[in-house]
């Protein structure tokens, strides 16, 4: 009788749609909606190249003009347009394991495979993510989205003030925020001063933590600069698509594969993505060649130039402290 295998397992046109779409379940970024799909990008992929232009119509600007009863009054104004551009992206993951069929027969094989790298890729994608931000608001084009009061002479804890003048950057678009990303030590302290409300949805036992309404997502991942009572905290809020998403489905990057070494009893899957991964309205000006930045690149500064305007970039970056340098 023949051994059951990955290979019999895992039908590649079933399995990788249900990986893509397991990674947006479990990840707190895609549920939270700060990182919704742009599907106007995905037939993109095919076209080639490293990076995806995203044009864009400016706003209109000025005032009404008068109106005259002996000649033209008004002036004739244009549209103008702008372009925003992503970076595509090309990572992949291959694990081996032992008899790896063997030890997960006695259920469903496929969808236990499927959940473990699902699992995997949505901390991957949220590392990617994280690495992102931290270049983006570290660009200089990105200043008014920054609210940072972690001077070193006279640094701010975080209060309910701070995150009121953090959120008031967004001016009149401020009320879209829907989520807020911080370090686990920033929510206790929050809890501390009654700022945190956690709420249990009926479909789930988790407990969700909420600032004043918007949902907040824990991650240690997060900037920290320093240590201790002189450590500087970054706190990032978000409005819904800040982020947006396209993944190749299709292509040929985007698939798995199965191997196995019969002499050592090993199987493995291989795994690789094809994906854009987008801060809208902040283009993309870093090194773009082969498969794409990796995460040092994603963090640097210069890789990214803020082409929306301030208010319409759906995010804004909090730089506190714990407690008070005064304190």
């Amino acid at each position: 009788m023949a051994s059951t295998r990955l290979a019999n397992i895992i039908v590649p046109e079933r399995w990788v749609p249900y990986v893509v779409n397991r990674t947006a379940e479990l990840s707190e970024l895609w549920t939270s909606g700060i990182v919704q799909p742009v599907g106007d990008l995905n037939g993109f992929f095919s076209d080639g190249g490293n990076t995806l232009n995203m044009p864009f119509w400016q706003d209109l600007t000025g005032e009404s003009e008068v109106l005259s009863a002996t000649g033209a009054a008004l002036s004739v104004n244009p549209i103008t347009s702008a372009q925003d551009q992503c970076v595509v992206m090309a990572r992949g993951k291959a694990w081996g394991v032992n008899e790896l069929a063997a030890a997960l027969s006695g259920g469903d094989p496929a969808s236990v495979i499927g959940d473990l790298v699902a699992a995997w890729w949505a901390r991957d994608m949220q590392r990617t993510t994280k690495a992102m931000l931290t270049g983006v608001f570290a660009s200089a084009s990105m200043a008014a989205n920054v609210h940072d009061v972690s001077a070193v002479a006279n640094g701010q804890a975080i209060t309910a003030v701070g995150y009121l003048d953090a959120i008031q950057k967004l001016g009149d678009s401020k009320d879209k925020v829907v989520a807020v990303l911080m370090h686990s030590a920033v929510e206790s302290q929050l809890a501390k001063l009654n700022l945190i409300d956690y709420v249990t949805f009926a479909d789930s036992q988790v407990r969700v933590p909420f600032l004043m309404g918007k949902r907040v997502i824990v991650d240690d991942g997060v900037t920290v600069t320093g240590s201790g009572a002189t450590a500087v905290y970054d706190t990032i809020l978000f409005g819904p698509g800040a982020i947006g998403y396209a993944d190749g489905n299709g292509t040929k990057l985007t698939q798995v594969e199965t191997d196995r070494d019969s002499l050592a009893g090993e199987d493995y899957l291989i795994n690789r993505r094809h994906f854009v991964l987008h801060p809208r309205g902040v283009r993309y000006v870093g090194a773009a060649v082969g498969g794409g930045p990796d995460n040092t690149v994603l963090a640097t500064g210069t890789s990214w130039e803020r082409v929306y305007e301030p208010k319409q970039i759906r995010m804004v970056l909090y730089r506190h402290r714990l407690t008070s340098a005064a304190s």
